[in-house]
């Protein structure tokens, strides 16, 4: 099966090509130290650069990231903002580290947890996430997962939390400009 060109016309809909991550993935392993002192462009081209090097050249973008337990455990560097330039639309995990799943969620990327997806999803496969209803199929298998509520729908769709803060009033937009350095 292949990724549709277009994607759903719903933004809590989404459809990508799977890449599969094992247990205990830490944020170190995912962001590099000598990448930290890059910008957001050269320092996502390093995202897993010891444990799968060359990965960010075949990513691309609508691609989800599929992981096992304990991903994003570590020193809760701040990951999500590589994903998002490297065009990862979400992340799928058995289970998240807190800070990193709040991290990703205040990025703009949705991080869903999925009992059972690793068992279910083989790398290179096609998943459709529905975000709103609680479900992520692939093939014509599917499992279910909490759906994610009104307030996170309303932060990814803003873009993350700092947009959505400023849409809302609460933040001036001169913010933005310093959450981005």
């Amino acid at each position: 099966m292949t990724v549709p060109t277009t994607p759903p016309a719903d933004p809590h809909h989404i459809i990508g090509r799977a890449w599969i991550f094992g247990d205990s993935i830490n944020t170190d392993a995912m962001y590099p130290g000598f990448a930290m002192k890059l910008d957001i462009a050269e320092a996502a081209r390093h995202v897993f650069y010891d444990l799968r090097p060359g990965w960010t050249e075949q990513v691309q973008p609508g691609d989800i990231v599929i992981a096992g337990r304990n991903f994003g455990i570590g020193s809760s560097r701040p990951v999500a903002a590589l994903f998002r330039h490297l065009g990862i639309t979400a992340l799928v995990a058995e289970e998240f580290n807190s800070l990193f799943l709040r991290n990703a969620i205040n990025n703009g990327l949705p991080a869903i947890t999925a009992h059972g997806v690793t068992d279910l999803v083989a790398e290179g496969d096609v998943v459709t996430v529905h975000l709103s209803q609680g479900r992520l199929s692939c093939g014509t298998a599917q499992i279910r997962f909490s759906p994610l509520p009104p307030m996170v729908l309303d932060i990814l769709d803003a873009g993350g939390l700092i947009p959505r803060l400023i849409a809302d009033g609460h933040l001036p937009e001169h913010d933005a400009e310093v959450a981005k350095a």
